[in-house]
Parts: structure tokens; C-alpha cells; sequence
């Protein structure tokens, strides 16, 4: 590590400011097993952002059983919602419990509804009770990578496409996940895990 450090220290000018703790928003702390990933500070300025600081914690964060549809009433702040999707999808870094909830607010970002504002505020609550929740890395020697995927086969009810899911481990380690929408209709349940599996398998090689 030293040897690495010492070449990058001819090649570029910069300054060793020692052990990684803090970047982008995310805190680094050291453990005896690997280090543990999260952003607390900046889950709490989004809940002090959207005024819910002190809002009553939910246990999830989305109702399965109801599916989001282009329908209601127009926020009265679309710009807010906006601004609050996209802090939430970078809360995702370290996050992966809140892919899919979050994914589904960002799909009806460009015309929200009160039904999605009451989401959001579910994942807010739901933030509310969890924010010191983050990403466990622990120290490892395997070079072994398993990946999980799942759909929601025509989950979307405006546009009838199914919704894509997976996980990638090394080891015991969370590497990538993600929660997504197909790019194209899938006739059969069979079609859209087929979709799911390509994605991640794309993902892992």
C-alpha cells in the first residue's frame, strides 16, 4: 500500500490526509471485521429538508400491495418533490433496503400526484426510524460473486412493464444492486425474469 502511495506521490501533487472517514456524505467507520458505510448526517438533512424530523417512524418503506398510477391531484410543490426524489436515490449509495421505494417515487418525477407525495412521506417515515442503518463490508479472501434477481412482471400499471431487481455478493459483501423498470414489455412472467437474470448477469460479468 505504501509502494502505492509513494508512486502516486511522484506522479500527481497531493496531500495524504491518513485513513479515510468522511466522503461525499458518507461515513467510514472502522471495525474489526471491515469497515461500515452510511449517511446519517445526510439522511437527517433531507428529513429536516421535507420537515419531518420529528414525524412518527414507519416500519417499511412502501406499500406492496397498492402500485403508484398517474392519477390525483398535482403537488403543490413539484420542485420540492424533485429535489427530495433525487436526494433519496443518492441516499441509495449505501441504502440498498431503499432501492425499490425510491425507484418508484423517481418514475413520477416529472408529474407528481398527491398518491405520490403520501408515498414519499412513507419513505421518509420509514427513513426516520432507520437512519443509522448503512453498508456492512467485511474483510474477506473469497473471489466467489453470487447474484439474485427478481420481477415484478407488468407491475406498472400505467405502462404494463415489469420492474427488475438484483443483487450482486462477494463473498458476504454487498457489491451492486439495483431496482428498475424494463425497457420493454414482456408478454409472460417466464420473459420478464428472463430480462431480469441478462441484467444481472450483465451486472456481475
Amino acid at each position: 500500500m505504501q509502494h502505492i502511495i509513494s508512486s502516486l506521490h511522484a506522479e500527481f501533487a497531493m496531500t495524504n490526509l491518513g485513513p479515510l472517514n468522511y466522503f461525499l456524505g458518507i461515513s467510514v467507520t472502522r471495525t474489526t471485521t471491515g469497515i461500515f458505510l452510511s449517511q446519517t448526517k445526510y439522511a437527517t438533512e433531507i428529513l429536516e429538508r421535507a420537515q419531518m424530523l420529528n414525524c412518527n417512524p414507519c416500519r417499511t418503506p412502501a406499500d406492496t400491495k397498492k402500485k403508484l398510477r398517474p392519477e390525483g391531484s398535482p403537488v403543490t410543490d413539484p420542485t420540492l418533490y424533485r429535489s427530495l426524489a433525487e436526494a433519496l436515490q443518492y441516499l441509495t449509495f449505501t441504502r440498498p433496503d431503499l432501492s425499490y421505494a425510491v425507484q418508484q417515487l423517481c418514475l413520477c418525477m416529472h408529474d407528481p400526484r398527491e398518491p405520490h407525495l403520501n408515498a414519499m412521506k412513507r419513505v421518509l417515515r420509514y427513513l426516520r426510524g432507520t437512519t443509522d442503518l448503512g453498508l456492512q463490508l467485511f474483510r474477506s479472501t473469497t473471489s466467489h460473486l453470487i447474484a439474485y434477481s427478481d420481477d415484478d412482471w407488468a407491475g406498472c400499471p400505467a405502462t404494463r412493464r415489469s420492474t427488475s431487481g438484483y443483487y450482486v455478493f462477494l463473498g458476504d459483501n454487498l457489491l451492486t444492486w439495483s431496482s428498475k423498470r424494463q425497457d420493454t414489455l414482456s408478454r409472460s412472467n417466464a420473459e420478464a425474469e428472463y430480462h431480469g437474470v441478462a441484467n444481472a448477469v450483465a451486472e456481475t460479468s
